[in-house]
């Protein structure tokens, strides 16, 4: 009997006791900084002279690592000895396997906060975004981990007399997984663990701008006993090892998260029949939104203004779900746009590794252009708010900007900004606001602040998004509680830390026999 799967807490904050082990696990990780980390292929540690410097978005001048660089020969080498372990990992018990995450999940649930303290300093992550993305990555061991011992015995079918049939899941092969930087340990868990505990082996490339969370993820699924070849380490560049990756005729199945424009591209490329090859490859991608929170005139004010707030510049907006488009109706714009300005310019944006800091930097120079040129086109297109500025002298601090005004078809309301940024556009009525809603090639998440329950049940059959959120802020999806992806352009719509994710990584088997 396993115990039911119960949502890893939150650290409480305003504890005292608990401020204190944080600021204690920070100085441990600051003592490790710059430390080399190896590549991982068949159970063996490659050390390369090309490597990744992995270095604080707040304080440059900090290396968090220096990560081993793979090249297209060892990343041949990964796949091979990926192919070569699935033969003997696919067999392992289903149980067998789950009980392998659930002893991972203990080995980080002891040191959690030394794993949030690596986002703190690699990815710039706040406190309490740190200490969620931790949670959230061991709730993916604790939840897929349950699902496969429910799957164990396939799903019900019908048999009749003298034969019996049986529809099971198998396991699909070598899985290539590319994670994204923003959720830099959860959603890197969730997406290497889930082909594993299903039976398939795995090479990961972990994003550039987090290899190091991801290398001391590598070594706690060594620790809990994972063997040799099941899971091969090569972090390198998406244009030589990505690519390589994706195309190997070996490949199974790629899980991307990430943007659009490079998830498209892996679709197209898997879809290419390699010399060799002798199966279809499976794409499991999350690719992005552009995500809204409409509030209508009959609203709760209040929790429509912490709703965009908290939408918007949670983890400096740095999310596929961040609420960058607030659409009011126009009975209430200026009262929820004067709102959600006083609130935004009392937020505090400084080092991440400080207490109380509600915004840390934005992850890296690319970035930091990125958004701020955004920000330049929002001046011209809408009317500057509150905020607009950014400095990277030291780090890459941008701060909470707000734009109103705009018009729905703006490049502002329309591209992915990935950025402390917050765009208002006035709406004439709920249905216009839901259209609005509508009008991106997006549909990851969105929320709609209304106490009118019409506009609600409306909402729930016209408002085009996978993760749609009544009353509360359209970010922070937690596992096994609201199974998280996007339609349209957001991706294949997954639904990562739900019932069926598992099955995406497997193939349906039926086996009748007669009697």
């Amino acid at each position: 009997m396993v115990t039911p799967y119960k949502h890893e807490p939150f650290t409480d904050f305003t504890v005292e006791e608990n401020i204190k082990a944080f600021e204690e696990a920070l100085q441990k990780v600051k003592a490790e900084l710059g430390e080399k980390h190896d590549l991982l292929v068949n159970g063996k540690r490659i050390r390369t002279e090309d490597e990744i410097v992995s270095r604080n978005p707040a304080d440059t001048d900090q290396v968090v690592g220096h990560v081993s660089k793979a090249d297209q020969k060892i990343a041949d080498q990964a796949v091979e000895a990926a192919s070569e372990a699935f033969e003997s990992w696919r067999k392992w018990d289903e149980r067998a396997r789950a009980e392998l995450l659930f002893r991972a999940a203990s080995i980080i649930r002891r040191r959690k906060h030394e794993f949030s303290a690596y986002l703190v300093y690699e990815v710039g992550k706040p406190w309490k975004e740190a200490d969620a993305d931790t949670a959230e990555a061991i709730d993916f061991l604790e939840y897929y981990g349950r699902q496969m011992i429910q799957l164990k015995e396939g799903k019900p079918v019908e048999s009749r007399p003298g034969e019996q049939n049986r529809y099971i899941y198998t396991p699909t092969g070598v899985s290539v997984v590319i994670p994204p930087w923003n959720l830099a340990f959860a959603i890197m868990a969730g997406t290497t663990v889930a082909p594993l505990v299903t039976g398939s082996t795995v090479v990961m490339k972990p994003a550039s701008n987090s290899p190091v969370i991801a290398a001391k993820f590598v070594e706690v699924l060594e620790e809990a006993g994972l063997p040799k070849g099941v899971l091969n380490f090569v972090p390198g560049s998406g244009g030589e090892v990505g690519d390589y990756l994706v195309d190997h005729p070996k490949t199974s199945l790629i899980s991307f998260t990430g943007s659009r424009d490079v998830g498209t591209r892996i679709i197209k490329r898997a879809s290419e029949i390699q010399e060799g090859q002798n199966h279809l490859k499976q794409v499991i991608a999350e690719m992005g939104g552009k995500d809204t929170v409409v509030v209508d005139n009959q609203a709760d004010l209040e929790t429509a203004a912490d709703a965009i707030i908290v939408s918007a510049f949670g983890f400096s907006g740095q999310k596929c779900s961040s609420g960058s488009r607030a659409v009011v109706h126009e009975d209430v714009y200026d009262e929820v746009l004067d709102m959600v300005k006083k609130r935004t310019e009392e937020l505090t944006v400084g080092n991440a590794s400080e207490e109380n800091v509600y915004m840390g930097p934005v992850v890296d120079q690319s970035a930091f252009d990125k958004i701020m040129s955004y920000i330049e086109v929002g001046k011209e297109e809408g009317r500057l708010v509150t905020g607009g500025k950014g400095d990277d002298s030291v780090g890459y601090f941008i701060e909470p900007t707000i734009f109103a005004d705009l018009d729905p078809q703006s490049r502002m309301q329309q591209e992915e900004i990935f950025g402390p940024v917050v765009c208002f556009t006035k709406a004439k009525d709920f249905d216009e606001a839901i259209e609005i809603a509508n009008n991106t090639e997006y549909g990851l998440t969105g929320a709609v602040i209304s106490d009118n329950r019409d506009h609600l049940e409306k909402a729930k059959y016209d408002f085009h998004v996978g993760n749609l959120y009544f009353n509360r802020n359209c970010t922070g999806a937690i596992v096994g509680y609201q199974p998280f992806g996007g339609f349209k352009m957001s991706g294949t719509d997954s639904k990562a830390g739900g019932p069926d994710y598992l099955m995406l990584h497997m193939q349906a088997k039926t086996i009748s026999e007669k009697y």
